[in-house]
């Protein structure tokens, strides 16, 4: 009988590798298929954040992908006069997700790591130069013809199918998924080039908000550099991208010669998200169901999220035996944080991309003063929205939603400590500060627990690890941000997810077992 995979994932860029890799560590036999032979070797996404980060750490290579990614200088937007407009600044320490807030980094490196990490887990049979041509969906899997490029033809079955590939998704059309257009449609030249020698450039990644030629400067990683310069009205993309003009375009910026053009084409920037997320057994994620303008860094890390998103809940339909309708808080909960991420870059593009001088000198005074005021917000990350719905104690309020800190904490005698999420798994999360609040659980709450198979862990304010007893992981941190995130709250305990959004948080044992027994009602109904 041929193999019924629990997942098959359709397309392996960044946000189905992760996907790949996510479901492999929770133990699920996975299928991925691309149409391509190998990574794409030129840079496209560029820029990733802290969540980013986490998410790679439960993939088991945060560590690696580290090595090559350089911290975000920050950005500044330059209006009419090319004196300072805006100003957007990294997240200063101590940082709360246990990684540099914002970074920059080369993708086909991403793209090895996460393979390389997908081929450890032994869970994932990888079809490369595969395409996707059908889908049949029966009651209890998804059957799916594939192509390889040699023209042979397969089926291949499985528990779930995801559509992770890219903006001219197969499977996205195979389902009859619209877009909605969120009315944002501009033609930008993207140059990656490589620094032959020391030049004269921007410290900070910078916005040219002119309105004669809007442009971007990324400082990327190493020797790695981007420009993005906007199309004018009556330009035409094949035009604009042919060799001459793209070094007369960056004479604007750079010296030619100090650099060597690694990549350069002309793209369509528009924001769509898809109407449906969700047919049945089968999913769409990243480019595959939204796409966004790239002004605020966010393209890539809305796929990444959409991945650990699925991940978790995927894994405890098909092995804990959680209700079907749990997967669909996965539209519920990404739908709205990518429309208002979206939202808020088509806001940033619109700054950035102004046309008309009158309108851009009025939009100049004004940001200015903001900024002169102290009224304009200045961390970028603060604008990353929280979730509002799906898998969450409405009773905790504001706090349920968020991102939960990652302390370092003390293992084995390690000088630096490790950092939380490389101690205990990437399963639900039962923290508390004390001893006492994890005696709180009641027998029904704490048979819930085990279902979730779920980690219980006190993180004191100093001393060393504790060997783990009665099920309880004993820790304790370097520094307080755990304990201050939870004195910030009131909080004795918290609940997180797996994708270490929190659940909820108690105060007492009647709000611990309610919150416990509200978690179940939310999981296996």
């Amino acid at each position: 009988m041929p193999t019924l995979y629990d997942a098959l994932v359709i397309g392996y860029g960044p946000v189905g590798a992760t996907l790949a890799a996510l479901l492999a560590r929770h133990g699920l036999r996975v299928a991925v298929a691309d149409q391509a032979a190998g990574i794409y070797d030129k840079p496209r996404a560029i820029a990733l954040d802290h969540e980013v980060m986490r998410v790679f750490q439960a993939c088991g290579v945060a560590h690696e992908v580290a090595r090559f990614t350089a911290p975000h200088p920050g950005t500044h937007y330059l209006g009419v006069d090319r004196e300072v407009i805006r100003i957007y600044d990294p997240q200063p320490p101590p940082h709360p997700l246990g990684w540099p807030p914002s970074g920059t980094f080369v993708q086909p490196e991403l793209e090895r790591v996460l393979r390389e990490g997908v081929a450890r887990s032994g869970h994932a049979d990888v079809l490369l130069a595969t395409q996707a041509v059908g889908l049949a969906p029966r009651a209890d899997r998804v059957e799916v013809a594939l192509r390889g490029s040699d023209g042979a033809a397969r089926t291949l079955a499985a528990r779930y199918v995801i559509g992770a590939d890219g903006a001219n998704s197969f499977v996205r059309r195979a389902l009859g998924i619209g877009h909605t257009d969120l009315a944002f449609d501009e033609w930008w030249m993207v140059v990656d080039a490589r620094l032959k020698r020391p030049v004269e450039l921007p410290g900070k990644c910078t916005q040219y908000c002119w309105p004669a030629r809007p442009a971007t400067f990324i400082a990327g990683p190493g020797d790695l550099r981007r420009w993005e310069i906007k199309l004018l009205p009556g330009e035409t993309p094949e035009a604009f991208g042919a060799r001459d003009n793209v070094v007369a375009q960056l004479a604007r910026f750079v010296d030619p010669d100090a650099i060597e053009v690694w990549r350069s084409a002309v793209y369509r920037f528009h924001a769509v998200v898809a109407e449906r997320w969700r047919s049945g057994r089968v999913f769409v994620a990243g480019d595959a169901c939204h796409q966004t303008p790239p002004f605020m860094g966010q393209g890539m890390c809305a796929g990444i999220r959409d991945a650990a998103n699925l991940a978790w809940k995927l894994a405890l339909v098909l092995r804990a035996g959680a209700r079907d309708a749990l997967l669909d808080t996965y539209e519920q909960e990404r739908k709205p944080h990518v429309e208002a991420l979206v939202a808020f870059a088509i806001k940033a593009g619109e700054v950035i991309g102004e046309l008309d001088l009158a309108k851009a000198q009025a939009r100049d005074a004004l940001l200015r003063g903001q900024l002169q005021r102290g009224e304009a917000e200045t961390i970028r990350q603060r604008y990353i929205p929280n979730l509002t719905a799906g898998v969450l104690d409405a009773a905790s309020g504001a706090v349920a939603g968020t991102l939960f800190v990652q302390p370092r904490v003390e293992v084995d005698g390690n000088g630096d400590g490790a950092l939380l999420d490389d101690v205990v798994a990437p399963r639900f999360l039962l923290a508390t500060s004390g001893e006492e609040a994890q005696s709180w659980l009641a027998p029904s709450a704490l048979d819930l627990w085990r279902q979730l198979d779920g980690e219980r862990v006190v993180i004191a304010r100093a001393g060393g690890a504790d060997a783990a007893t009665g099920g309880v992981c004993r820790l304790h941190e370097r520094g307080s941000l755990f304990a201050d995130w939870m004195m910030l709250h009131g909080a004795a305990a918290v609940v997180a997810r797996p994708d270490r959004y929190v659940y909820g948080i108690a105060r007492d044992a009647d709000e611990l077992n309610r919150m416990i027994e509200g978690l179940g009602r939310q999981i296996f109904g």
